[in-house]
C-alpha cells in the first residue's frame, strides 16, 4: 500500500530581495516520525521553516501537508500544522489563558479535550499560577512555555518547531521531549530545527542537513551520527 508523506516539499526555492536563500530543496516526512532540520547559522533552516508555514513566500516549488497543497488549499493547509517559533509570538493584550482559548477556537478543540490538556500541560510546564498573567509580566522562559502549550493544544498531522529547547529550563525541556515522543507514537509528524546535536541524536528518526541553502545530505539518524563523528 502506497502511503503518501505528511509533509511533501518539492523543488523549493526561496529568495529575499532577489537573493537566493533556499535552492532546489526537496524532502518528505512520513507519518509518525521526527525529522531534524540541521545546519550552521545562515544555512537556511528558519527560512525553509517559514516557507512551509507560509510566512515567507517561496519563489518556486510545491509544498503540501496531508495532501493539501499550500498554493491551492491554503485554508485547509494551515489547519494541518501548528508551530513553535524560536521567539515567542504572544499578544500583549491577551492573558496566558486567553491565548489558549484563542487556539481552542482556531482549531475547534472541544471543551473537554481543552480542559484536560490545559490541566496537564500547565502542570507539566509549571505554568498553573500564570494563567491570568499578561506576556509582558512573564520571563522569556515562561513566555516560551506558554507558546509551546499553544502549539501542543491541537491534534494536527504536523508539528513544526524552530529551536524547541531555547529558553526552556532543564525540567521543561525534558517534559517537552516526553510530549514530542508521545505525539510521534500517536502518529503525528514533527519537523524541528536545533543547534543541540545531542537532542538530534536522542529525538529524531531522520535528518535533513542544509548547507548554503541546499540539502547536502539526508537520511536516517544513524547516518547523521556517522557524519557528525566524521566532521569532528
Amino acid at each position: 500500500m502506497n502511503i503518501s508523506p505528511v509533509l511533501h516539499v518539492k523543488d523549493c526555492h526561496v529568495a529575499i530581495r532577489d537573493e537566493p536563500i533556499v535552492s532546489d530543496v526537496a524532502f518528505d516526512i512520513d507519518r509518525g516520525s521526527i525529522t531534524a532540520l540541521v545546519g550552521h547559522n545562515g544555512a537556511g533552516k528558519s527560512t525553509l521553516m517559514k516557507a512551509v508555514i507560509g510566512t515567507i513566500e517561496k519563489k518556486e516549488g510545491k509544498i503540501s501537508i496531508n495532501g493539501f497543497d499550500q498554493d491551492v488549499d491554503f485554508k485547509d493547509y494551515k489547519y494541518q500544522f501548528s508551530y513553535i517559533p524560536e521567539e515567542p509570538l504572544l499578544l500583549n493584550e491577551l492573558t496566558v489563558f486567553q491565548h489558549f482559548q484563542l487556539y481552542q477556537k482556531s482549531y475547534d478543540i472541544s471543551d473537554a479535550v481543552f480542559i484536560e490538556r490545559i490541566n496537564a500541560y500547565t502542570e507539566g510546564f509549571e505554568l498553573m499560577d500564570k494563567l491570568d498573567d499578561y506576556p509582558e509580566s512573564l520571563s522569556k522562559g515562561m513566555r516560551q512555555k506558554a507558546q509551546t502549550i499553544c502549539a501542543l493544544l491541537p491534534e494536527v498531522p504536523l508539528l513544526l518547531i524552530d529551536e524547541p529547547f531555547m529558553g526552556l529550563d532543564v525540567y521543561a525541556g525534558a517534559y517537552l521531549e516526553k510530549l514530542l515522543r508521545q505525539r510521534r507514537e500517536e502518529g503525528a509528524s514533527i519537523l524541528l530545527t536545533t543547534h543541540q546535536l545531542d537532542k538530534v541524536h536522542e529525538l529524531a528518526d531522520h535528518f535533513v542537513m542544509l548547507k548554503n541553502g541546499m540539502i547536502s545530505s539526508a537520511g536516517r539518524i544513524d547516518h547523521f551520527e556517522y557524519l557528525d563523528r566524521k566532521s569532528t
